[in-house]
């Protein structure tokens, strides 16, 4: 029975990866000029649109850009899927996507999915309208989310089945999750532990340092910077709890700048909730394949650090 599993899971993995023409870099140069080589007989108003359509992708990322620069060891993808259209939102980038699954960039400001009180466009709607181009019969599925004021990326299904694969081992699939957040205050410390359980009460969500019947909490933070009564913070989580990074932060003292909730009232420099998951490493569920993600920092974030240095400097 074992073999036989095995055996289905090559053929899916076998399947997945043939629906993508594949070509390795060898030197340095520009993805249209790589394009250009490998596609002798495509005119260059072809290979633009193989671009437009969003089926390139180079080291698993879809990526439109005529000029991005190849480095040898990259490998380009072309996929064999007619028909995609292009895809444009303020609130969503969609950053890779294949048969079974979508990641995506999500800004701040967009509900993730629907909840019962709450019926509204989200992350969630947004995709399915855009899956359901290409038949009635596709949909997408919710693996994991983010609170609404927090932006970053996030991951959703392409079918049931993998839905299920992700959630029943995403601690074991997912390889590395991280966040960055602004927070009031200069931490005391370069990095460290919060160690808490939490009790969700619907509206807000309460921490206590013993058990008390509520589910554990773990997160890990580094300190990046310290700099005008603001710390900018890489955390880590070992598990994820409603609202944990924002309650954590709360409980040592420094809460994220912006966040209403669990934040110092008033202080919202930015005119946002100061964090945002810029990593995602995970293994393919169906291919077995290490996919990672990153995404830069967001600029209002860093431009904190340099305002008021600025500031003081034409004073």
């Amino acid at each position: 029975m074992a073999k036989q599993n095995n055996t289905a899971k090559q053929n899916i993995a076998a399947k997945a990866r043939t629906q993508y023409t594949d070509y390795m870099v060898k030197e340095p140069m520009q993805l249209m000029e790589f394009l250009a080589a490998k596609m002798s007989d495509a005119s260059r108003t072809k290979l633009k649109s193989l671009l437009s359509k969003r089926i390139v992708y180079v080291d698993s990322v879809i990526t439109t850009q005529y000029d991005y620069p190849l480095q040898p060891g990259m490998k380009v993808q072309i996929s064999r899927e007619k028909g995609r259209k292009e895809f444009n939102h303020k609130l969503i980038k969609i950053v890779y996507e294949d048969a079974y699954i979508i990641v995506i960039e999500k800004m701040q400001g967009l509900l993730s999915v629907n909840t019962e009180r709450q019926k509204e466009r989200t992350a969630y709607t947004i995709l399915n309208e855009y899956v359901q181009r290409s038949g009635r019969q596709h949909r997408v599925y919710t693996v994991h989310r983010l609170d609404r004021d927090t932006s970053g990326l996030m991951m959703f299904a392409k079918d049931e089945k993998t839905q299920n694969t992700l959630r029943d081992n995403w601690h074991d699939i997912v390889t590395d999750r991280r966040y960055v957040a602004v927070v009031t205050g200069e931490m005391e410390k370069d990095a460290g532990r919060v160690s808490s359980w939490l009790t969700d009460r619907k509206l807000y969500v309460y921490s206590s340092p013993t058990d008390d019947g509520g589910k554990e909490a773990i997160t890990y933070y580094r300190t990046i910077k310290r700099a005008n009564g603001f710390s900018l913070v890489e955390l880590n989580l070992e598990t994820g709890r409603k609202n944990q990074i924002r309650v954590h932060m709360q409980d040592l003292g420094h809460p994220i700048i912006g966040d209403g909730r669990y934040g110092l009232e008033g202080v919202n420099p930015i005119g946002r909730l100061a964090l945002h998951a810029f990593k995602l490493c995970f293994y393919h569920p169906v291919t077995g394949e290490l996919m990672q993600f990153e995404t830069p920092y967001p600029a209002d974030f860093k431009k904190l650090f340099l305002k008021q240095r600025n500031n003081n400097v034409e004073k």
